[in-house]
């Protein structure tokens, strides 16, 4: 798969979708374009610590951790991150899987450096779905970038458990303290540019990461339907950042984030 790749989903990946509540596409993104985006999210990391350290209030929340960074709302921090929103390989996916005209929900990246001992933290996206029904319906639709490499397990690669978007069981408290007491759990190995789509009901978590020279480099980007608004990320933006987008992008949000506000109908 790469960006030249044809634009929809293959009957195979759509059944692999549906049964295991999530799909895996190594080369989604070319080598190129994981070296451009590793550099400016490289560059977004060190000004957001920076400003983190100086107790600059910044849009978006940073957490710092020793060496290790996690980023929420990122689109405005740079024009590269803007661009995976509606990066064009990938929409034909996001309209097959969840909904012809979608709004963005989420983003965030990561950038883990060194093992890690931190304990696992299962659960599905948007736990508050859940209460809607058993199984709980695809509302959310969650795609991760590997940028570096993660071809083989144990450096903090996404751990998920196939099939659990379809349970209406929930895993017990013992099931979920480990990362091998999980039932039917796998790590997702790929190397960078890979690709990973799944089911806001899927249960997952960070696995664990042995390896002392491990990085871990991520960018998560979701979609959900157009009458939910389920994360405070649209209020992180400034009216600039709203008015410089095209309208193909305006799209992806509520029309009351711009001045003046867009008549919407979802």
């Amino acid at each position: 798969m790469t960006a030249d790749s044809p634009a929809s989903p293959t009957p195979d990946e759509i059944y692999a979708f549906q049964t295991s509540g999530y799909l895996v596409i190594p080369g989604f993104l070319t080598p190129d374009h994981v070296t451009l985006l590793t550099e400016r999210l490289q560059a977004v990391i060190e000004r957001r610590r920076r400003e983190a350290a100086d107790g600059v209030r910044v849009n978006g929340v940073t957490d710092v951790e020793g060496p290790s960074t996690r980023i929420f709302h990122i689109l405005e921090d740079d024009p590269a991150l803007l661009d995976l929103i509606d990066y064009a390989p990938l929409m034909p996916y996001v309209h097959a899987f969840l909904i012809r005209s979608p709004h963005f929900h989420a983003s965030d990246a990561i950038w883990e450096v060194g093992a890690s001992d931190r304990p696992p933290h299962w659960h599905p996206d948007g736990g508050y779905l859940r209460v809607l029904a058993r199984p709980t319906p695809l509302m959310q639709l969650k795609v991760g970038y590997y940028l570096s490499d993660m071809r083989e397990p144990g450096r903090g690669n996404l751990m998920l458990v196939p099939g659990s978007h379809r349970s209406a069981a929930e895993p017990s408290p013992e099931q979920r303290e480990g990362y091998d007491t999980m039932p039917g759990a796998i790590q997702v190995c790929g190397p960078p540019g890979t690709a990973v789509m799944f089911h806001n009901a899927v249960w997952h978590t960070r696995g664990p990461c042995t390896e002392p020279n491990a990085s871990r480099i991520m960018l998560y980007y979701a979609y959900e339907h157009g009458f939910m608004l389920a994360n405070p990320e649209h209020w992180s933006y400034s009216k600039a950042f709203y008015a410089g987008l095209s309208p193909e992008r305006r799209a992806l949000f509520h029309g009351f984030v711009f001045d003046p506000p867009e008549r919407r109908w979802s």
